[in-house]
């Protein structure tokens, strides 16, 4: 018997409950997942794109969207220029972003500490949460999602799933990264006497350019 079982039979022993059979559990486990859709809240919108906005915007995140990867370099600039932010970003080294035309702005590959801008490619965006999946990768240094004070998230549409669980059975059938971080909004705290303190754990705004269907 593993721990995980007796700490099990000590709670239902303790609710009078007598202890249960392995095909019991079994059992109950696959009703659960029978009918997923009892147990999973409603999506904010019928749409993934829509329902991820809905999300997303909520806990602060800001939205843009264009029509294709070529429209990205245009989007990041109007970010930059309403923000009065300097032209030079942190730049995720994937063939995908490093081959579009950025002239106008200064990519670089390296991230610092306190980098004001850094942009990057998102695995997959959670319309259930408005958040997004990233792995770290030899073309995805894990700190540009953590250093710069502006994170800028470049997302597919074809790439939103549901459920945080859809995102889970994908996993099964890939490569496990190193790092698989899932971000929800901006950071921030209000642990300090109650005031709401923006980018206290990591990128203080989150801007997700979402790139439509037919990109």
């Amino acid at each position: 018997m593993t721990a995980r079982d007796r700490i099990l039979n000590a709670i239902r022993t303790g609710l009078g409950l007598p202890p249960a059979a392995p095909a019991e559990i079994a059992a109950s486990a696959a009703a659960l997942l029978d009918q997923p859709q009892t147990a999973r809240p409603r999506l904010a919108a019928p749409d993934l794109a829509q329902a991820f906005a809905a999300k997303a915007t909520a806990l602060g995140t800001t939205i843009g969207r264009v029509a294709g990867m070529a429209q990205v370099p245009q989007a990041l600039r109007r970010y930059l220029d309403a923000h009065g932010l300097p032209a030079s970003f942190a730049l995720q080294p994937t063939p995908e972003l490093t081959g579009l035309d950025w002239t106008g702005t200064t990519p670089h590959t390296g991230v610092a500490p306190n980098e004001p801008v850094a942009l990057g490619l998102a695995l997959y965006g959670i319309a259930e949460s408005g958040s997004l999946v990233i792995h770290s990768g030899a073309d995805n240094p894990i700190l540009l999602s953590f250093l710069p004070l502006h994170h800028i998230v470049v997302l597919r549409e074809t790439t939103l799933l549901p459920y945080l669980e859809d995102y889970a059975a994908r996993m099964t059938t890939q490569p496990v990264p190193r790092n698989a971080i899932l971000i929800t909004g901006p950071s921030g705290t209000t642990d300090i006497e109650g005031s709401y303190v923006r980018g206290a754990h990591g990128p203080g705004f989150l801007h997700v350019i979402v790139i439509g269907d037919a990109a």
